[in-house]
């Protein structure tokens, strides 16, 4: 079932307008240009920690044979989601026994605000992974020591290279409290001491090799590393990431509550300590470096997952049945509107819905493809299948939860992905761009472009523009620009001449221009 819920969204779309199109971009970038030292978006420095890219990298070159190279790239998102699931299986198995330990990664699955970016390309999957790893080494501190260690130096060395020194501290400020829970203090302060100098060889040869070989782009980095922890801590940014957290965690945080309340008087065990701690921590790091915004905020979902886990499975059998019931009706009135929204396009039935999805996506024309299709029904038919036959279990209600979602975004990206991808893609901007551009156009200036338009544009047409105010985007020949206005698509003078206009398909307030001087 996890297998399905990583899979499901990683393919059949384009790169999409944001962070998915800005990494992918990145990534390619690295792979075609094999610049592996650091990062760029589209030929400029891009000062980011190179492991996501690394790896995305890697697996665009591994999967170039079967998929295109987006997709190929977007794998390393489902391999970052797998190891996040792993680790907090063993997190919760340590911590809450075999029989518990599959509630751990079926919550962080089911948490809301995580489907919507684990189909990404995004690095923080990789902090997200490194964060489930610490939960476990720390969990099993005790039973086995060297392992954790291992695990635990791998977490930390993985997080500051994936997403950077903010991320990591709360890694660090964790291993306090596992030294503090452990019967044998000593033991467990040589186990993380290990775990450190492993994660300091891992992490060490990189940010050398870049301030010896490249030392301009090493200092950039660092700045940009080190400017979120020079602001002031924000109550305010806790207190937005507070209120983010009853649908964005959702159904942790009420289970995390009802575990609190329930085992209120074993606080200071480690199944509840642990947890508690380590998202206290986290969420003070958030309020310090970061603003209130939903990528960042995945950092406390595996926390969160992993104290929910015996409540999950602790419900009342009033509560239980609710839930179940919830989920189940919840799911099937979701999956219901899908086939609705696929018939709509491709049979014209129903009519109102079929006339809204035109006026949202003006030019859309649907397809029927046979492979959705079947896809589509199996997945249904999974679904009223597992309603009918999953046994009477604890873990029924959260099986139909996480199973609902799995089913809910297989059916999504499947059946209506065209879609939704007909406009969040600038795979059109990019091809009438570089075909009004002859084979001997030389450079390229740009005004305006932001970093998904950069990377698209590198992605899409292999054209990476300079910009219109350096040096060398002086010297060019050719202009783009974008903008809202009349003034903001301007040509700078007279003596530019307007080759194209466009936009993206349903968006018409983002407009494209082409001169040529």
């Amino acid at each position: 079932m996890l297998a399905f819920y990583v899979l499901a969204g990683l393919f059949g779309r384009d790169p999409w307008k944001g962070e998915d199109a800005i990494h992918i971009g990145t990534a390619w970038h690295m792979l075609h240009y094999g610049d592996w030292l650091s990062p760029e978006l589209a030929g400029r420095p891009f000062h980011e920690p190179p492991l996501y890219y690394w790896s995305a990298a890697i697996t665009g070159k591994l999967f170039a044979w079967l998929l295109p190279a987006h997709e190929a790239i977007r794998m390393a998102s489902g391999i970052w989601v797998t190891l996040a699931l792993m680790g907090l299986y063993y997190a919760s198995r340590e911590l809450y026994g075999e029989e518990d330990a599959a509630a751990g990664p079926l919550l962080l699955a089911g948490c809301a605000g995580l489907l919507f970016h684990a189909h990404d390309a995004q690095p923080m999957l990789v902090a997200l992974a490194a964060y489930s790893g610490t939960l476990a080494a720390l969990a099993a501190l005790e039973r086995k020591p060297r392992l954790a260690g291992i695990v635990y130096g791998l977490s930390v060395a993985a997080c500051l290279l994936g997403t950077g020194i903010a991320p990591t501290l709360p890694l660090l400020a964790a291993a306090p409290v596992a030294c503090y829970l452990s019967p044998n203090r000593r033991q467990a302060l040589l186990t993380l001491f290990i775990g450190l100098a492993l994660a300091t060889t891992l992490i060490l040869p990189w940010p050398l090799l870049l301030y010896n070989l490249e030392p301009t782009r090493f200092h950039g980095w660092l700045a940009t590393e080190l400017a979120p922890l020079k602001t002031p801590f924000s109550f305010i940014g806790g207190g937005s990431f507070l209120l983010m957290l009853p649908w964005f965690a959702f159904p942790a945080f009420p289970l995390a509550a009802w575990t609190l309340w329930i085992r209120r008087h074993a606080i200071r065990a480690p199944g509840q300590f642990l947890p508690l701690a380590f998202l206290i921590i986290t969420l003070l790091m958030l309020a310090w470096a970061y603003r209130p915004q939903q990528i960042p905020a995945l950092l406390l979902l595996p926390p969160f997952a992993l104290l929910a886990t015996p409540g999950a499975l602790a419900l009342r059998r009033g509560a239980a049945n609710a839930f179940d019931w919830f989920a189940m009706s919840t799911f099937s009135v979701f999956v219901g509107i899908v086939w609705l929204g696929w018939s709509a396009m491709v049979l014209g039935w129903p009519g109102k819905m079929a006339e809204r999805a035109s006026i949202l996506r003006p030019g859309f024309v649907a397809q029927f493809d046979l492979l959705a299709l079947a896809i589509g029904l199996l997945a249904t038919a999974w679904w009223i299948w597992l309603i009918f036959t999953a046994p009477r279990s604890p873990y029924r209600s959260l099986t139909h939860w996480t199973l609902g979602f799995t089913t809910l975004w297989l059916l999504a990206a499947t059946l209506v992905m065209p879609w939704f991808d007909f406009n969040k893609s600038y795979r059109p901007i990019a091809q009438a761009i570089a075909d009004k551009l002859p084979a001997d156009h030389g450079c390229v200036a740009e005004r305006a472009l932001n970093n998904t338009q950069l990377a698209s544009l590198s992605y899409f047409a292999a054209l990476e523009p300079v910009a219109e105010t350096s040096k060398a985007g002086l010297a060019c020949n050719w202009l783009l620009v974008v903008g809202d206005t009349r003034r903001g698509v301007a040509a700078p003078n007279s003596r530019w001449t307007k080759v194209w206009e466009g936009n993206r398909p349903g968006d018409h307030k983002e407009t494209f221009r082409l001169f040529r001087r």
